[in-house]
């Protein structure tokens, strides 16, 4: 899947990303780069609303897993178990999302997982980025549950 297509597939099918007017900008197998504009997401402070921020780097991870699944021909539900946010300094215009693997190498161990168990466990690092600097840092685990076809 190339951006537009990532884009189109959230729009459709997790309608917040359109309310928050996301785009994708970037994905591959090793990150998945997505902005969102300041008004859709803004607080009483005119900063971005914190929730925006969260959900515009759990989109982004997300999307990332999903993107390699796809690739990897693996249909799956994937839903997120747990995460956290670290919010490093307000958010005054748009903002991006980089997210990737917090262990690079940790792909081939949650696929082996996910084939054998029909069932595995991932973490995903997003990083959110404003101006030029780092606004705050997201880390999840997500988890994939093999679907029959």
């Amino acid at each position: 899947m190339n951006p537009s297509e990532i884009q189109n597939y959230l729009y459709e099918h997790i309608p917040l990303s359109a309310a928050m007017a996301i785009e994708v900008l970037e994905a591959d197998d090793e990150h998945v780069c997505m902005q969102a504009p300041l008004l859709p997401n803004i607080n009483h402070r005119s900063t971005v609303f914190g929730g925006s921020a969260s959900a515009v780097a759990i989109l982004a991870a997300w999307s990332l897993l999903n993107l390699r699944l796809r690739a990897a021909g693996l249909p799956c539900q994937l839903v997120i178990q747990r995460n956290s946010m670290e919010y490093r300094r307000p958010i005054a215009s748009s903002f991006r999302a980089v997210a990737r693997l917090v262990e690079p190498n940790s792909w081939e161990r949650f696929h082996t997982t996910l084939v054998r168990r029909n069932k595995a466990r991932i973490r995903v690092l997003a990083v959110l980025e404003s101006e030029g600097h780092e606004a705050g840092f997201f880390e999840g685990v997500f988890v994939a549950l093999l679907t029959k076809v």
